[in-house]
């Protein structure tokens, strides 16, 4: 029987309310799970017990990312990882260096540059033709709704002024038709089906260091949130299953089920048996993910009324519903009766409305605990919907601030009233919704801490200038609690692990250790905290 004390800081117990923060106190964890949890600055006294000094900083339940890509961001570090690069000319510069060091390569790729580090969200081929010239590069952007392109992936892919746009994408083109370089949504595809197949031993590594990295910033648990073939990424299925039946996989996760927007209820059979097939040990392919619409950066995210031109005036486009509403009804009712969650990525009002129409009458008894992801714009009307509902309401705090992109790619384009309805998790949270709380990495970090910060003081920690200077709609900020809740208890509960997210009794030891408290510092300091272990199961699985 194997027990450790931890000792010495302060205790988040995974709540929002009450006794969430619990100030100084120990817990005591044994064979995996949590045996007790003492207020106070007592020591409990366990005879032959390990100790854990906490040196003053806070214990709180490991952190659940509810929408993750982490098989996705594993590949990207692995590869030319534009990532953590905020301009044109720093990209381009990591590209060179890793095409030189790269010689063996037949195609260049990797991922995660920024849409606000070039004019209008669009890099250019000609930009890229100067650095390689010689072989195809693809690389999708942080969103993965886009991707860029050199002349070379062009060519090979048979891309030129006279191919049209795909159903649900399209190229950017110049005066004259000619693409420029930049795919957007479906037209990635175009590109991405030329490229050599990535390895199941390089998708095995790059699971492995999403894992490690996770794991480095307190996550022990996530919802991998597209688990199918997409943007040229094959299923990462069958590697969590590997992972999962060596034993590799520390963290618990749920993988949801890519819904094919092409293709109906046909596809049910196969989600039930992929479903499964995959669920083994800490993996569970308990979840189907269905992408209603796009992103507002490029105009895909489904609106109830149309995008603004530069002048703010009303254009044409009212953005992407990629499934019927009607069908998403039928399809969503089927999912349910067939034990599956539903997961909807949902940016747009019209598409969250949408996905909220079709969780309409759903008998709640069965607790699938359905959710809409993103939530960048919601129409008043349908917050309040979100509790009736009993659907949960899963955020990506990190958005939520003045940043370039929002600034110069997504307010111009909305309007002010209409700006004035993003990310509203304070309205949401005040209307009874349960908020559950993910990254989306590699479209954004996955550190919590810092979504967590941006959360509270609606800023952006670490940056200058305006998206560090002036909060974004502050009335929609949650308090420290909420948001810690969110990333925890809440993640917990919708990937259906009820013994997970909390520090009680009989819960399981998923723990993280930061080197502050967060709780006894100013607001602005929150994204400072660093995390120092992060444990799954009462073991540890990472130490800084």
């Amino acid at each position: 029987m194997t027990t450790t004390v931890l000792h010495g800081g302060a205790l988040f117990t995974g709540t929002s309310t009450g006794t969430g923060y619990a100030g100084r106190g120990a817990v005591v964890v044994r064979d995996g799970r949590i045996a007790d949890v003492v207020l106070g600055d007592d020591v409990p006294d366990v005879p032959g017990a390990a100790r854990v000094d906490l040196a003053g900083g806070l214990l709180a339940p490991g952190f659940v990312d509810a929408h993750v890509h982490a098989v996705q961001g594993g590949l990207e570090r692995i590869r030319c990882d534009l990532s953590e690069l905020d301009d044109r000319d720093a990209c381009l510069a990591h590209i060179a260096a890793y095409a030189r060091e790269h010689p063996e390569l037949p195609w260049i790729l990797g991922g995660g540059w920024a849409m606000s580090a070039f004019p209008g969200g669009t890099p250019t081929a000609a930009d890229l033709d100067r650095v390689v010239p010689d072989r195809p590069v693809f690389l999708p952007n942080r969103d993965h709704h886009g991707a860029w392109v050199n002349s070379r992936a062009l060519e090979l892919a048979g891309v030129d002024a006279s191919t049209p746009d795909p159903p649900h994408g399209r190229f950017e083109r110049d005066a004259h038709g000619r693409p420029t370089g930049t795919l957007h949504e479906g037209a990635m595809h175009a590109v991405a089906q030329h490229a050599p197949a990535t390895s199941e031993e390089e998708y095995y590594r790059a699971l492995l260091a999403g894992q490690s990295y996770l794991h480095s910033l307190g996550v022990t648990g996530w919802q991998d949130a597209i688990v199918g073939s997409y943007a040229g990424m094959d299923d990462p299925g069958p590697t969590y299953l590997r992972a999962a039946r060596r034993g590799d996989l520390t963290a618990h996760v749920v993988g949801a089920l890519w819904w094919d927007r092409e293709s109906g209820e046909e596809q049910v059979a196969d989600l039930v048996a992929r479903r499964e097939a995959y669920t083994h040990g800490r993996f569970r392919a308990t979840s189907v993910k269905v992408m209603q619409d796009g992103v507002a950066e490029n105009g895909t995210a489904a609106l109830l009324t149309p995008y603004l031109d530069r002048c703010g005036h009303a254009t044409a486009n009212t953005g992407h519903s990629f499934v019927d509403p009607a069908a998403l009804r039928r399809h969503v009712a089927r999912l349910d009766a067939e034990g599956f969650q539903v997961h909807v990525h949902g940016i747009g009002d019209r598409g969250v409305r949408e996905a909220l129409d079709a969780f309409e009458g759903l008998d709640p008894a069965h607790d699938r605990r359905h959710q809409v992801a993103h939530l960048q714009l919601v129409h008043p009307d349908d917050v309040p919907r979100f509790g009736r509902l009993g659907v949960a309401a899963n955020i990506q705090a990190l958005w939520a601030c003045l940043d370039e992109q929002m600034v110069e790619l997504t307010l111009p384009f909305l309007g002010e009233e209409r700006a004035g309805w993003q990310y509203p998790f304070g309205d949401l949270h005040r209307a009874g919704a349960r908020l559950v709380a993910g990254s989306d990495w590699p479209v954004s970090t996955p550190d919590p801490l810092q979504a967590i910060h941006t959360a509270v003081t609606r800023t952006a920690y670490g940056e200058s200038g305006r998206a560090g200077d002036e909060p974004f709609l502050p009335h929609q900020a949650l308090d420290l609690a909420t948001a810690f809740a969110a990333y925890t208890s809440g993640s917990a509960w919708v990937n259906h692990r009820d013994d997970a997210g909390r520090l009680a009794p009989g819960a399981v030891a998923d723990l993280v250790v930061l080197d502050r408290d967060p709780f006894a510092g100013p607001a602005d300091e929150i994204g400072a905290a660093r995390v120092v272990s992060t444990w799954v199961d009462g073991t540890p699985v990472h130490e800084a």
